[in-house]
């Protein structure tokens, strides 16, 4: 609903209307964001990891990352800055999806035109994890695996591999080790796009284009994300059952929606991944995974 619907409908200006919401979502944030959206420390990322080895097994992953362009009214003055490649004006919700598909980071204001490599890159996500290791559980044995093993976030192919992040190997011609294991990271990195999905599926405002200030609709968007994460820690998330299970079964191997991709890595990250595709391939192995690939 508009802002000029709800001021019919209550018989207040737009001005007015906007100031309501903006306090209402100042409100929000200030009294709940510590509670369900708190900065996360090891505890917590051990809590997650456990969660994802359980759930969707992949271990020792913290987290799956991805990117949604939100359509906003074009900013004064502002250039082809929020002007994104699906020809819309946009600002870049780019979040952080936990094993149960709630957010663990939200980071929102990138300009539409970035690729979601370097809306990473510029976000304060990436100074996180660059800066704070200390939040992060330390590297780990995993049975089957000779050295210790460090905890990553998932993505797919237009983030960076990092030694802190996986994404899928990405080219032309993969071998059967290298499906398998692409096969499992997208299954467990789905939860992010289920995320979206749920949410964008609640507040329909997100398919449409925000009529406000960038400052408003950055604020807007992540009380929503906030308001995501208190209906599943209150109410469970029965989504996430059988129905959920089926889908991220299907359509194994992603593909990057992003203009840009990121092909440099450093030779410790491309060895984690390595080894990760081995252990996927040997002791790590699910049933089903064979059928999924071919």
């Amino acid at each position: 609903m508009s802002f000029r619907s709800l001021g019919l409908t209550f018989r207040m200006n737009d001005y007015t209307v906007g100031q309501c919401v903006s306090s209402v979502v100042d409100a929000i944030w200030k009294h709940f964001s510590q509670l369900h959206l708190p900065v996360p420390d090891q505890k917590m990322f051990e809590e997650i990891a456990a969660g994802f080895q359980e759930r969707w097994n992949f271990i020792h992953a913290i987290g799956c990352i991805d990117g949604k362009h939100i359509r906003i009214k074009c900013p004064k003055e502002s250039g082809t800055m929020f002007y994104n490649y699906k020809h819309f004006f946009s600002i870049v919700l780019q979040a952080v999806a936990d094993y149960r598909c709630r957010f663990i980071f939200v980071d929102v204001g990138g300009y539409g035109k970035q690729s979601d490599g370097g809306t990473f890159y510029a976000s304060y996500l990436s100074t996180f994890l660059e800066n704070c290791r200390a939040n992060l559980p330390p590297p780990s044995y995993v049975e089957g695996i000779v050295t210790d093993m460090p905890f990553v976030i998932l993505g797919d192919d237009a983030y960076p591999l990092k030694t802190y992040l996986m994404k899928p190997y990405s080219k032309r011609f993969l071998s059967y080790e290298e499906k398998v294991f692409n096969y499992r990271l997208s299954r467990a990195r789905r939860c992010v796009e289920c995320a979206f999905g749920i949410m964008c599926a609640k507040w329909r405002l997100l398919g449409k284009c925000i009529e406000t200030d960038v400052n408003k609709a950055e604020k807007i968007v992540k009380c929503i994300c906030l308001l995501h994460n208190i209906i599943i820690n209150r109410e469970g998330n029965d989504f996430n059952s059988a129905a959920l299970q089926d889908s991220l079964n299907e359509s194994p191997l992603q593909r990057s929606r992003s203009a840009r991709t990121f092909n440099r890595s450093t030779r410790q990250a491309q060895i984690i991944r390595d080894t990760l595709k081995s252990y996927y391939n040997g002791i790590g192995a699910v049933p089903w995974q064979n059928e999924r690939v071919q």
